[in-house]
């Protein structure tokens, strides 16, 4: 997969803006990994998928209220790698030509690191606590969050936080232990910065 480039993170933290700008400067495919989360849903058995079969029985206020944020990082699918295999499929059957960039917060580094020619053409994207609330909360502000169709949006979104906080911190833990390229997003970087960074660790 030489002519794949992935782009990993904790939400919020600016993968999809990254990922298209890439793609419109250098001509390359965009592949999100969110859009294809409904079709990969679909696509997925409960004997390789129980996780997200255990998921989609439940209502909102179970997914996102209930639970502590711990029990959701931890049984949360796409955190798990359930379905990571559809996108290595969709991605291969795709023309080799142009490079295809990839992103989302399913792609975890311990599955993306035996598909890389070489660390630099993948990066992962680690928002700080801070900014994540920031980025999560306007966007609560115009009507944009699931969340609000919670019993409780405000504990959803609490528990919500805490969760991608934890994933965002096992995230940084295992690009450390892999040796794979990182990069902090606390607001201090305008999205052209950030861009420039992330292309820089593809070696454009």
């Amino acid at each position: 997969m030489r002519h794949v480039y992935w782009i990993g993170g904790g939400s919020g933290a600016g993968k999809s803006t990254v990922a298209r700008r890439l793609a419109g400067r250098y001509g390359w495919r965009l592949y999100s990994t969110d859009d294809a989360m409904a079709d990969h849903a679909r696509r997925a058995g409960a004997a390789e998928a129980p996780l997200l079969h255990a998921f989609l029985a439940m209502d909102m206020d179970e997914r996102w209220v209930r639970r502590s944020p711990e029990e959701m990082l931890e049984t949360f699918h796409w955190f798990r790698g359930e379905g990571f295999g559809l996108i290595v499929e969709d991605l291969l059957r795709m023309p080799r030509e142009p490079c295809v960039v990839v992103e989302g917060f399913r792609l975890l580094p311990h599955l993306v690191r035996p598909l890389l020619p070489a660390p630099g053409h993948a990066v992962w994207l680690l928002p700080t606590p801070a900014f994540r609330r920031t980025v999560f909360r306007s966007r609560a502000a115009t009507g944009q969050s699931f969340l609000q169709r919670t019993g409780d949006p405000r504990r959803a979104e609490d528990n919500l936080a805490a969760r991608d906080d934890l994933f965002t911190l096992r995230l940084r833990e295992k690009t450390a232990r892999l040796e794979l390229p990182s990069l902090t997003v606390d607001g201090t970087l305008t999205e052209d910065a950030l861009t420039e960074r992330v292309a820089a660790v593809f070696g454009r």
